[in-house]
Parts: C-alpha cells; structure tokens; sequence
C-alpha cells in the first residue's frame, strides 16, 4: 500500500539537552563537522555532508566578492561589510558614513526595516521612541558594501539582490571555490539577499580556507578585517566578538537557525547546524565542539552557559550533550 505520508527526514543525534531541576525536558538534534589541521574530518554527528543554509555563516564569503569585484574596504568597514551587526550606535554610525562616502542613503538600502539585533540595545531603541529601519536591520553594513560595489562597476544597484545580478553570481562563485563544492541551491535570506546552500563540511573548509588564504587576498583581507576588528562583526555582548577576541587567530560567524562557523590560525575548523534553528542551544554546542578542538580558555566557558531560571533562581542549564 502506498504511503500518503511524506518520508520522515532524517532523525540527527542529539546536539544539547534542555535540563531543568534534574529533569531532561526537551532536546535539540542536529549536525555537526570538525576538521583537524590537515582539513580532514576529525569528528562528526549527524550529517554534515548535506546542504544547509548556512544564512549569516556566509558573510565572509559575500564580503570577500565585493573584494573581488573592485571595492577598496578595509579595518572595521570590512569587518562590518561581513557583520551580523548587534545595531549599536557604532554599527550604526558606520553604516551611515559607508553609504555617505559612495553618496548612497539609508533610503538606498533593501533590507527590510527591523529592531536591533541585540535586545538590550533593541530596548534602548524602543524606549527612545523609534521605529523600525532598513538601517538599523544587522545585515546593513553588507547591503551598504553591496551598494557601493555596485556604483563602482556601474552595475544597476535597484536590482543588486536579485540572484542573476553580476555581483550575486560572483558571490555564488566565491562559496562554491571556498567550500570546494557546488551549491545545491540558491534561496532568499532574511534580508532579502540570495543564500547558497553548502553542505557544513563545506561551510567549515570555508573558513579554513579564508584563515590559510595568502596574505593580501580577497579571503584573508576579510578573515584579518573580522578578526582584528570582531565587535564590527557582531556586538559588545556577543560570543563572536568574545571568541575572536580572546582566542587570537581565530575566525568565528554565527548564522540565523543556528548555525555556526569558526576557524583557528592554524586551520583547524568546525560548523554545526541545529535543526529546530534554536539559537538558545547555540552557545552549549559551540563550547563543546571548541573544546573538541583542544581550545582551552576561559572563553569557552563562558560561551557555554546557557542557564534555566525558575522564578529569578537558577534551576537547570541546557548543555551539550555529545
């Protein structure tokens, strides 16, 4: 008899475990990849062959094709070209002055409007009166690079998100060399922006490859720009910022639906997707799998904590469970 049921997909092991007053209430599957030096597979879960949206994980690869297509960006203008940025008054400030210099507005940018990432800072905003901005969306300071590429190359700008647009067709060049294999599909971003599909193995030999590219590249004038200035990559609260920050060297983006991509100096690498896409289980996964990594420092540790409150106690954790 047939089935009038779709197959099931995949059942993926068991990433973090939602532990509360001793009593495992709920879990989070997904996958996972570690690569050692050489780039071969050290460890991995689930199946991390298979495509993934890696969403914001991808920002260093569309940073390095502006690159590649003639802007001249560097330091924090780079680094925020390549952000998924908290909407701080920095980020913020940045922004302007980006668009400011290529005589683009905020009015210019496509993404939609949206609070700051950050909730502390999203509060800040709202008790201030203001209103959601194309602006003040985190992936602003891509769009603002994007633009200004655009104008460079005198490429129509009111269509540069569209994915047969000559700068979008070289950002799917770029991932498919980083990754060293094909995207298997081409969908839309939150921000409006085109997304290509990697498997994970190939998100984590990405940002190895951006890490060991030869100075003065496109690739490692975006992994040196990030790393040198990380609070532009993502916010002063932010475990991005705080990884690239205390552990030197080290690469380090997250994605939208829990994902997460980071590289060391010396090429070791991992990326890891969760598949329910909750980032409160991030930080768990992302310690344990540094720590499969041999990172040792006390970072990690506080990336880690994901704590559970009952009332304002703390009565359990979610933690990794691999």
């Amino acid at each position: 008899m047939t089935s009038i049921f779709p197959s099931a997909p995949p059942v993926h092991p068991v990433l973090a475990e939602v532990v509360r007053s001793g009593f495992t209430e709920g879990h989070h599957r997904g996958s996972l990849v570690v690569l050692a030096a050489d780039g071969s597979v050290e460890h991995a879960l689930g199946d991390p062959a298979a495509p993934v949206f890696p969403r914001s994980s991808n920002k260093p690869m569309q940073a390095a094709a502006v690159l590649r297509a003639g802007l001249d960006l560097s330091g924090e203008r780079l680094a925020l070209a390549a952000a998924s940025h908290s909407g701080e008054d920095f980020h913020l400030d940045l922004v302007r002055t980006m668009l400011a210099e290529h005589g683009l507005k905020p009015d210019d940018l496509q993404t939609p409007p949206d609070l700051p990432l950050d909730p502390v800072e999203a509060e800040a905003y709202l008790a201030a009166g203001r209103v959601r901005e194309p602006l003040t969306m985190n992936c602003s300071g891509k769009h603002a690079a994007m633009l200004a590429v655009c104008l460079r190359n005198g490429w129509d700008t009111a269509t540069y998100l569209d994915p047969a647009h000559p700068l979008q067709r070289l950002v799917g060049q770029v991932v498919a060399e980083a990754a060293g294999e094909p995207v298997a599909a081409v969908g839309t971003d939150g921000c409006g922006a085109p997304l290509m599909a990697i498997g994970l193995v190939g998100l984590a030999r990405a940002f190895r490859s951006f890490v060991l590219a030869e100075p003065g590249t496109a690739e490692r004038r975006v992994a040196d720009a990030m790393r040198e200035h990380p609070e532009y990559v993502a916010g002063t609260r932010r475990p991005d910022t705080w990884l690239m920050r205390e552990v030197p060297g080290t690469l380090s983006k997250m994605g939208a639906e829990a994902v997460q991509a980071v590289a060391l100096a010396d090429g070791r690498a991992l990326a890891f997707k969760i598949d329910d896409g909750s980032t409160r289980a991030l930080g768990p996964v992302l310690a344990r799998s540094l720590e499969l990594l041999g990172v040792d420092a006390p970072v990690v540790s506080r990336i880690g904590r994901a704590p559970l409150l009952g009332g304002a106690a703390e009565v359990g954790a979610i933690r990794a469970a691999f």
